[in-house]
């Protein structure tokens, strides 16, 4: 099945990524998919819960919990978990990329490969390790963070 034009409306489109990935087609799992799809940043699960209730009305914390984790093992999105900060979700792509953290307002950021070969590190492990994904975490402050209160 091909994906629907990127004109279409976002619940078409997540009710054919549903189709596409296999997986049952419900009101709650387009409106999470589309929340999750709409947003210009890393969310969390309540941001996640607010956005997709302008579509369900009424969806548990818990119901976003199980959709979210549905999507994530469907390959759908990808929870990036930050130590110290709750998980946070983003459409996956299936590219290597990793994430810089503001220390002060805990924004988090793409950052492109650092090498660009899968999975962006080579580590020094027996050749019967099969590694597949690495994760790099950059910590330090945002632009924004940095003009409203330079560091000392």
């Amino acid at each position: 099945m091909t994906e629907p034009a990127t004109g279409e409306e976002p619940m078409a489109l997540a009710a054919a990524r549903l189709r596409t990935a296999g997986m049952r087609v419900t009101v709650q799992r387009m409106a999470v998919l589309a929340a999750v799809s709409e947003a210009a940043c890393h969310l969390d699960a309540d941001a996640l819960r607010r956005r997709a209730q302008r579509v369900t009305g009424g969806l548990s914390l818990q119901a976003t919990y199980n959709v979210l984790r549905a999507l994530t093992e469907a390959g759908l999105v990808r929870c990036t978990q930050i130590p110290g900060h709750p998980a946070r979700y983003e459409v996956e792509h299936r590219d290597n990329h990793h994430h810089f953290v503001c220390l002060r307002c805990a924004a988090i950021r793409d950052v492109e490969c650092t090498v660009g070969a899968a999975p962006c590190l080579e580590p020094q492990l027996p050749t019967e390790y099969d590694i597949q994904e690495a994760a790099v975490t950059f910590w330090g402050v945002c632009p924004g963070c940095r003009a409203a209160a330079p560091a000392p």
